[in-house]
């Protein structure tokens, strides 16, 4: 496990959520060359297979913000890279970023850093009190219709208004983004398909993965290293022993891919 304690203090932090992806679509992607910017960013290592803490959006990025990553498909406790401090817990160890406030934002914050969010699913579009909740957690946040799920361009917008918002922040920045294409609808990015499936899911990844050199140049360009964390919030059952969709317990909703890394800026 990395010391969070030590790339707190010097690097820039990027958290990405790939909404709605499945592992094994993440996999066969990365496996069949579909994702070449991931796997450079990956050194060629393929997606760690984890678990989800929640069914759907709200639930899965409420803990995440909260120190509560995707856990490795395996049994036993595992230690996390964040903390919110509470009497009990066992999975923060010597290497854990314990922070006494409720989100990982606020702990940071604490400490100087800019959060940024840039919204995708509905629940981070502000057009109601629930969709307002996840995105005023953060410093900084924002959606337009261009950021939604049924933009096809959307990985563009968002990497781009993220790219622009920290160009001139001088402080050190936790930049979340929940990408929206994955999500359903997803059949557009297949050219005449009319219904989303592991294919159609599949071919997003790819256009968000090509739209990727918008983002890693932009942290490229700060002075500051900047460590990533790019995971699904949970997955979505494409007819799978009778279920559709996510918010249900079904393997292909649980199991996430996960990865970490860390990517060097022009002052190293």
């Amino acid at each position: 496990m990395i010391d969070m304690k030590k790339i707190v203090d010097t690097h820039d932090i990027v958290f990405i959520t790939l909404d709605s992806l499945r592992f094994d679509v993440a996999s066969e992607a990365f496996n069949e060359g579909a994702t070449p910017h991931f796997f450079t960013l990956m050194s060629g290592q393929n997606w760690e297979e984890r678990h989800s803490p929640g069914s759907f959006t709200f639930a899965a990025h409420h803990a995440f913000f909260s120190g509560f990553l995707p856990t490795p498909n395996l049994p036993g406790r595992h230690p996390r890279l964040f903390a919110a401090s509470f009497a009990g817990s066992q999975t923060s160890v010597d290497e854990t970023y314990c922070f006494e406030e409720a989100t990982i934002m606020e702990g940071l914050s604490k400490i100087g850093f800019v959060s940024f969010c840039a919204g995708g699913v509905g629940f981070f579009n502000k057009k109601s009190a629930l969709g307002g909740v996840l995105p005023d957690m953060f410093d900084y946040s924002h959606w337009e219709e261009e950021f939604g799920v049924t933009e096809i361009d959307s990985p563009t917008h968002q990497f781009s208004w993220m790219a622009e918002k920290i160009r001139d922040i001088r402080e050190p920045v936790f930049s979340f983004v929940n990408v929206s294409a994955i999500h359903q609808p997803n059949c557009h990015y297949v050219p005449g398909q009319q219904h989303d499936d592991i294919h159609s899911q599949k071919a997003a990844l790819s256009f968000v993965d090509s739209k990727l050199p918008i983002l890693i140049n932009a942290f490229q360009r700060r002075e500051r290293d900047s460590f990533w964390i790019v995971c699904s919030d949970h997955g979505s059952a494409y007819g799978e022993d009778g279920f559709d969709g996510h918010r249900l317990a079904h393997p292909t909703v649980w199991n996430v891919p996960y990865c970490e890394f860390v990517l060097t800026g022009c002052g190293s």
